[in-house]
């Protein structure tokens, strides 16, 4: 993989989707490279932009910010510029799905008119939105700034305000967009032009944002007829959104593996994407659909920590709860002429793949990249300038600041929801998610510890010790010695026996 350079051609884009009872996954293809990849099992859904009636049970005005039970597992977090504020009128840039163009916060929040304790309490039925998904042991982060997407349109409820994405560059076309939306707006609410709706004329704009504005009073009604908790407006599955927010003229292709996924989704695009219907194909061949399009070598590879570059340097990405550390190494690559291009090469490469990567891992939050130091001022600049063009073709919004003197590029990306590794995979169940088992010379040694400490309660002439088959082996191939010996200091045999069905770092000792 490489992503485009300035001078590349215009890149060419696919979605393919695979699409079972259980789960379903979708890559975003870039001239035939998996790009992006979302997958949305069935018994985990995705609950960002739900809507709920919630009933707060927790105030906490030490971190200004409450508990509200929605109804999923965790209670979720409400922070306190995230609680609207009657008779407020906020100017937002615009919604959490058009974050990486126009900001990553759905409204402009000014500080906070009152403390938390003051605008609400406990027992109070509010009406929220999730804005990010449960994350690890982190309940949903919830707004009642409530937003609604369409495709080409998001409207905002509670906001007197019309805006323009920020990747419409051009001012005329920003300029008639939002005069035209002015003039369509009927009711109150706001509207924000995501990028798609560039050319769009008032027919296209107007049918959504009255669609838009009637969803949301059906939302208000609900709301009126049931107690908290309880779910009002449920977000589209991730097919549907997919093609809603990825679609674009550049997308040559939609193809899905799945018969009732392909009718479900012509019907979706002759609504709400009719340009889209002529690219939307069912596909027929035997081999698995994302081994013909190359997505299943890309996930495997995905979920590895260490990634190759075309050079023979490589890349590895170390996930953290607290941030994602990813560090740049020459590896094979010894260069032609001098140590200084040799690391410059590499650290070009290793920008190109480190962006490509956070987009196809969907990596969130803050992430340091150590790149290998750079004695030349001017080839740290070259470096940080490819990254951050690289940067440009996502779709999340990233903030990074310049290579420091020793290599170090400190960056955050928007996270909404779960990584992929965290999405298919699980901590492992012999270190708990560390990385790392004790040893087998680490555990031989605790057994030599544990039979000393047992000698006073031993009886009989010999004590048995049961210990995973590799560490047995080790004892009797690296420790032979120091066994005798032990038998010698305890008065008796001492009888090693592998256990296949216990743990490296388990053992147990019989006999006394």
């Amino acid at each position: 993989m490489n992503n485009l350079d300035e001078t590349s051609p215009a890149v060419t884009k696919e979605i393919v989707i695979n699409a079972t009872p259980q789960e379903t996954r979708i890559s975003l293809l870039e001239n035939k490279v998996p790009a992006e990849l979302y997958v949305e099992m069935v018994k985990d859904r995705r609950v960002a932009g739900n809507i709920y009636k919630g009933r707060v049970v927790r105030i906490l005005p030490g971190m200004q910010a409450s508990f509200v039970e929605i109804g999923l597992e965790k209670a979720a977090f409400l922070y306190v510029a995230d609680v609207s504020v009657p008779g407020r009128v906020a100017a937002p840039p615009p919604p959490p799905e058009e974050g990486a163009e126009e900001g990553a916060d759905p409204y402009h929040r000014a500080r906070p008119s009152a403390p938390i304790e003051e605008l609400l309490h406990e027992g109070q039925q509010i009406l929220v939105q999730v804005s990010k998904e449960p994350l690890g042991r982190k309940g949903a982060r919830i707004t009642q700034h409530i937003s609604l997407p369409g495709r080409n349109v998001v409207y905002l409820p509670d906001v007197d305000h019309v805006g323009v994405s920020r990747r419409i560059t051009e001012d005329d076309e920003r300029e008639r967009l939002r005069t035209l939306i002015t003039e369509l707006r009927q009711g109150p609410g706001g509207y924000i032009a995501r990028t798609v709706s560039e050319g769009c004329g008032p027919t296209e704009l107007a049918g959504e944002m009255e669609f838009l504005r009637r969803l949301w009073e059906d939302v208000v009604g609900r709301a009126e007829a049931v107690s908290a908790p309880n779910l009002l407006h449920c977000d589209l599955d991730v097919t549907f959104r997919s093609i809603r927010d990825l679609y674009t003229p550049e997308v040559k292709r939609i193809v899905v593996d799945s018969g009732e996924e392909y009718r479900k989704i012509l019907e979706f695009v002759e609504t709400y994407v009719p340009e889209a219907k002529p690219v939307v194909e069912l596909y027929n061949r035997t081999e698995p659909i994302f081994d013909y399009f190359g997505v299943e070598m890309e996930i495997s590879k995905a979920l590895e920590s260490k990634v190759w570059l075309k050079s023979g340097g490589y890349i590895v990405i170390e996930m953290t709860e607290a941030l994602t550390a990813i560090d740049v190494n020459t590896g094979s690559y010894v260069g032609k002429r001098n140590l200084e291009e040799t690391i410059l090469k590499t650290n070009l490469e290793a920008a190109r793949e480190i962006a490509y990567q956070l987009r196809l891992r969907n990596i969130g939050g803050i992430i340091i990249v150590d790149f290998i130091d750079m004695e030349v001022v001017e080839n740290r600049h070259k470096v940080y300038d490819v990254f951050e063009a690289e940067l440009k073709h996502d779709r999340a919004k990233t903030n990074i600041l310049e290579i420091s003197s020793i290599g170090l590029v400190e960056m955050t990306r928007k996270r909404v929801h779960d990584n992929l590794g965290r999405t298919l995979c699980e901590p492992c169940s012999y270190c708990d998610g560390q990385g790392l088992v004790r040893s087998k010379s680490t555990m031989a040694y605790d057994i030599f510890r544990e039979l000393r400490r047992k000698k006073p309660l031993m009886s009989g002439d010999q004590v048995i010790v049961e210990a995973h088959p590799d560490v047995v082996q080790f004892l009797y191939e690296e420790e032979r010695a120091s066994l005798e010996d032990l038998e010698r200091v305890l008065g008796r045999r001492i009888v090693l026996k592998g256990r296949s069905g216990l743990h490296q770092e388990e053992f147990e000792v019989m006999g006394y």
